[in-house]
């Protein structure tokens, strides 16, 4: 399976660093293809000019800035995310990466007075997170978990009907120890070797 993996976290010794390292290596263990985004290590620029909004509609015009992360999705047939969670959302980073490369006419189409958004990413069968959080379980879903909708509902509307969706999570990560940050370490591997099984 071609596997895109999108790490977002700026610090290389972070524990989602750690997380990332342990996704790729299950990968690549499973003789999956493999590309990886480190969007921090790769200096993307999140931020969206006032020329780029306004070419955001206009096919082509709007795929120049980002070409090679478009052809990223382009290529994968499943996407593992790995970020933490801040204040119950997705960091700026990788919420610029998901406004600016998730262009529409290639990854959808515009919806109109007769039809509605109509996906084009239905090569992407399977997506899958994992996360950190500060906060509890609880906490977490009395919020809304607004970054796992973002991700598995927004972009899995996008993609191939029935996607297989992942979702992994260490809450309590300020509070976390050694053997609960292992553990998580141990479920992720086991979790994605299986999610990514053909």
């Amino acid at each position: 399976m071609r596997v895109l993996v999108v790490f977002s976290h700026p610090c290389k010794e972070s524990f989602n660093a750690a997380l990332c390292k342990k996704v790729v290596k299950t990968l690549e263990e499973q003789g999956h293809e493999l590309h990886l985004t480190d969007l921090y290590a790769k200096g993307f620029d999140p931020v969206m000019s006032a020329e780029e909004r306004r070419g955001y509609h206009t096919p082509q015009a709007n795929t120049e800035p980002i070409a090679d992360d478009l052809a990223d999705i382009m290529w994968c047939e499943a996407i593992v995310f790995v970020y933490p969670t801040w204040w119950f959302g997705l960091p700026a980073m990788l919420k610029g990466w998901l406004e600016r490369v998730w262009v529409p006419h290639e990854t959808f189409k515009m919806p109109t007075a007769d039809q509605g958004l109509r996906p084009n990413m239905q090569h992407i069968r399977r997506i899958a997170i994992v996360t950190t959080c500060g906060a509890s379980w609880w906490v977490s879903k009395l919020m809304g978990e607004p970054g796992r909708k973002t991700i598995l509902r927004g972009i899995g509307l996008l993609c191939r009907p029935g996607c297989r969706t992942l979702y992994l999570a260490h809450y309590k990560m300020d509070s976390s120890t050694s053997e609960s940050r292992e553990k998580y370490l141990r479920k992720v591997e086991r979790k994605i070797a299986a999610f990514t099984a053909k």
